[in-house]
């Protein structure tokens, strides 16, 4: 335990019903598994965010901020320290200005993905739509440089707001920003801003106008190959690992090794898509772990290639 009495005191005396304790993670990622952090905070406002920023940071506490908890994987021990959730103060979509022949949309970080994607085709705005179907939120999505065959967010996003550790925030644009295969993180310029992973506050989407029919027609036939494709509606992190940077993605290297239905516990790799491993009751992360490592030994033995997760892995 990071957290002692007067850590607790401040915090129950500081954010009230917004702060529970010892509080289970399986209720908080879309694996349903997971033990309890031992502070997790939903700031009502931003300030409130701000302030607890800079509180971890003179007291040197630890904190991790997750989205929705969809691309993530807590060990059954728990996490040290604060889980911070951003859906309650930063959940704002607007377009805040517009250049040549398209739009700037801000979203904030704690915005669902999917109400983004619902605002850009309210507004018949394209650029959104390869990220129809993918779960999470915008600041989650921006962190790991979500995307598709479809498109990626570094291909619409013009910039991002950080919030830093002394509780200042800035605009950082995209030429300061350095984007890779599910990642992103500040040049070496900005690095200095906030050590670690930044505090997203938000992010500034250049989106352009295009047919209402077109749009809707191409959203709808993404979902439909998704949900053909993938096992959806069952308890999963996506896809759980990344694909090689050639060759065979990694779903198909786990299906040519046989472990399409593996099941170790209540963790099974999804018969239908084998770079998903869902929870199919009762699973521990202890058992989604076993899989894991299953899956990549087998990999390794048959093609000599070292999987990758795509899912963070946090826990003590």
């Amino acid at each position: 335990m990071v957290l002692d009495r007067t850590a607790r005191k401040w915090l129950q005396n500081r954010f009230g019903e917004d702060v529970r304790f010892d509080e289970p993670m399986s209720r908080h990622t879309s694996l349903k598994v997971g033990g309890p952090a031992e502070a997790f905070v939903a700031p009502a406002t931003l300030e409130n965010l701000r302030l607890l920023i800079q509180w971890t940071g003179e007291a040197k506490l630890p904190f991790l901020i997750i989205g929705d908890g969809t691309n993530l994987l807590v060990k059954d021990t728990g996490i040290a320290g604060i889980v911070i959730v951003l859906t309650k103060c930063l959940n704002q979509i607007s377009t805040i200005a517009s250049r040549g022949s398209g739009v700037v949309v801000r979203a904030m970080a704690g915005a669902r993905l999917h109400k983004l994607c619902a605002f850009a085709m309210a507004a018949n705005l394209k650029g959104m739509n390869f990220a129809q179907g993918i779960p999470g939120t915008v600041g989650g999505a921006i962190m790991m440089n979500a995307g598709t065959s479809h498109g990626w967010i570094e291909d619409v996003l013009e910039g991002i707001t950080i919030l830093a550790p002394t509780g200042e925030t800035q605009t950082v644009s995209k030429e300061r920003l350095d984007f890779s295969y599910r990642k992103l993180s500040l040049k070496n310029e900005m690095a200095h801003l906030t050590p670690g992973y930044p505090v997203i506050i938000d992010g500034h989407f250049y989106l352009q106008p295009s047919d209402e029919r077109q749009l809707q027609h191409e959203a709808d036939e993404i979902l439909k190959k998704r949900r053909a494709s993938q096992p959806t509606h069952l308890p999963s992190a996506g896809c759980f690992f990344k694909n090689p940077a050639s060759g065979k993605p990694a779903g198909e290297l786990i299906d040519l090794a046989g472990l399409k239905g593996k099941k170790i516990g209540g963790a099974l790799i999804s018969p239908k898509h084998a770079n998903f491993i869902i929870n199919s009751g009762g699973a521990s992360a202890g058992d989604i772990l076993a899989l894991m490592e299953t899956a990549q030994a087998a990999v390794l033995n048959m093609f000599n290639i070292a999987l990758e997760p795509e899912v963070k892995i946090v826990g003590r």
